[in-house]
Formats: structure tokens, sequence, C-alpha cells
């Protein structure tokens, strides 16, 4: 099993917004929303917005928002 993990992580590197998923189309459609949504001034600061695998459930930080399609 693969599990899409989307991140938005701040400039102090810490998780600001998680949402993972089985779904790897859904997954970048996210993904690329989250970084074209970024503002420039999050950017400036440097903010990210990533997109990683994972084989498991319990690989996926504890406040993810996890949905099953």
């Amino acid at each position: 099993m693969t599990i899409w993990v989307n991140e938005q992580i701040d400039s102090c590197g810490i998780v600001y917004s998680c949402i993972a998923c089985c779904n790897e189309e859904v997954a970048r459609e996210c993904h690329l929303h989250w970084q074209n949504n970024l503002t420039s001034e999050q950017n400036k600061e440097g903010w990210t917005a990533k997109l990683r695998t994972v084989k498991s459930w319990d690989e996926v930080p504890v406040n993810a928002l996890k949905l099953s399609f």
C-alpha cells in the first residue's frame, strides 16, 4: 500500500497542516493547490508544500487528516 502525505511546513520546520490519502491523483492535486496558494510572504519566510509517500498509516503524522479514498 502507498499512502500519499501532503504537508505544509512553516519556516520553523513545523508541520502546519497535513492530509494523507491512498489516491495519487487526489494527493497530487492537493499538493499543487497548496503550493500555488502559499502567499508571497510565506514563500519569503521559507514555507514549503511537501508531498511524500509512506507504506503504513503508522508513518503518517498523528495530526493528519486521513482520507480513505
